[in-house]
């Protein structure tokens, strides 16, 4: 049977007290939960129809998947190449002797792979380029390199040198991710930017971190469609399945304004004031990075708890600063009379970054209206509103915590962790840079938790990591 309309599905998520959440991938859905069905026949007054004709056909960003974790996919190559390499691979099985290939065929062999590593990343790493170069010669094992200790240095050389041709193509082609590093400083333009300065590339493993407009739209037409979600917010009822389908086929546009021009908070937020609602947020994080960040998230945290928790008294138990201040949050855990899932969430992400000897002082704060909060000096901070006890090194029980950058309180959230996630996710949707002096907590976050970016950790993240890694 086919439905001639639109339609959302939600769930009421038991993580946040039942509310309801959009459903993206049927993995998502917890066992035993309420699924809503909202049909989308008449918009009425929460939409136009010339909404409806704008939205009828979103397009997606540009790339889907994640760089592969286990094995690079290896294209198959051109019909002559393919048969050259089949017979290579038989040949390399009985004598062990290496395929010389012509240059048109490494060539062939080149362009394929860069044309799929692009479809993952733009500016790969030397490392994921060892990546494919390792996986390239353990699919053909003819072409591995007799004069090399891998087999395959030659090919992570040559594919380097081919990615970088392959994004002057790209930019030829008008693909904004890499024109926006066009006109550096040149033998013809010696007055121009240095080639290495300011080089605008992902570096949280960001997956689409700045894609060109949908097919079919311009920046007119975006613009109008970020008019009308500004429109949409202001009614009393607002139609948050459009504004969703709104802000995806705007992303680009949002994407291209925040990192080209680096506008601050307070304007980012005037032009995209759905960026102030928590379910849009974390929509946001999903078509940057292809991860559902909450799902993910506590997953990942609940997985480690029990571990952190006896490394914390087994270093509480001993002396000197660190120690004290983990004893002091670990006795009013101990001290709550109810210890569920939500209490043991905020006691480890409380000790965490005393732990790895980092200050919380500056970014957590607290205060008992927020007549006292002092907004000014809060370049980025989460500030608990709570009337009782406002000495305590951890809060279960507060009235709302304000998310909280460049002085400007842009989500206000009734518990502690959410409004920690949520403002991870903030840090990638206005492209900020972690707090200052929390680096190894949000980089616990970021390469620990959610897996993005395998890139070297510090010392102290790579002991905890091992730690961890042990006893899963």
């Amino acid at each position: 049977m086919e439905l001639d309309l639109q339609f959302t599905l939600q769930y009421e998520d038991p993580d946040f007290d039942g509310r309801l959440t959009s459903l993206v991938d049927i993995k998502e859905l917890p066992q035993k939960s309420v699924l809503h069905i909202t049909f989308e026949e008449d918009f009425s007054s929460s939409s136009s129809v010339a909404s409806t004709e704008i939205l009828s056909d979103v397009s997606s960003p540009e790339r889907l998947t994640r760089w592969p974790l286990d094995l690079f996919p290896v294209p198959t190559f051109s019909f002559d190449v393919e048969l050259k390499l089949r017979e290579g691979n038989a040949e390399f099985e009985k004598t062990g002797r290496p395929l010389k290939l012509t240059r048109d065929q490494k060539h062939d062999i080149l362009d394929k792979l860069a044309s799929t590593i692009y479809g993952f990343s733009a500016y790969p790493s030397g490392k994921q380029i060892a990546f494919v170069a390792e996986a390239l010669v353990t699919k053909h094992p003819c072409l591995k390199e007799a004069g090399s200790n891998t087999g395959w240095n030659g090919w992570k050389n040559s594919l380097l040198f081919k990615m970088g041709n392959y994004r002057n193509k790209m930019r030829r082609a008008g693909c904004i991710e890499v024109s926006i590093n066009a006109g550096k400083r040149s033998q013809n333009n010696p007055d121009n930017e240095s080639p290495h300065s300011g080089i605008k590339r992902p570096k949280r493993a960001e997956v689409n971190f700045l894609p060109n407009f949908p097919k079919g739209e311009n920046s007119t037409s975006l613009e109008c469609l970020r008019e009308q979600i500004i429109e949409e917010l202001k009614k009393t009822e607002r139609n948050l399945p459009l504004i969703g389908r709104m802000m995806q086929t705007t992303f680009a546009l949002r994407r291209q304004t925040i990192i080209q021009f680096s506008p601050p908070v307070k304007e980012i937020l005037d032009l995209w004031p759905a960026l102030r609602i928590e379910s849009e947020v974390y929509a946001e994080f999903q078509r940057i990075t292809n991860q559902n960040l909450r799902n993910i998230f506590y997953a990942e945290l609940d997985r480690h708890i029990p571990r952190l928790m006896t490394l914390f008294r087994q270093k509480a138990s001993k002396t000197g600063k660190i120690a004290d201040s983990l004893a002091g949050i670990l006795k009013v855990h101990d001290e709550q009379e109810l210890h569920d899932i939500h209490t043991k969430r905020t006691t480890v992400l409380h000790a965490l970054p005393v732990f790895l000897r980092e200050d919380w002082s500056g970014f957590l704060r607290t205060c008992k209206d927020i007549d006292e909060a002092e907004l000014v000096n809060a370049p980025m901070a989460l500030i608990t509103l709570n009337r009782d006890n406002t000495s305590s090194p951890v809060h279960y029980q507060s009235e709302n915590v304000l998310i909280v950058i460049e002085s400007e309180v842009v989500i206000t959230l009734p518990r502690f962790v959410d409004a920690l996630v949520v403002m991870f996710s903030l840090i990638y949707a206005l492209h900020l840079s972690y707090p200052k002096g929390l680096t190894n907590t949000f980089e616990f976050f970021q390469k620990i938790l959610l897996s993005l970016e395998d890139g070297k950790l510090s010392p102290r993240l790579q002991t905890l990591k091992n730690d961890l890694m042990i006893y899963t």
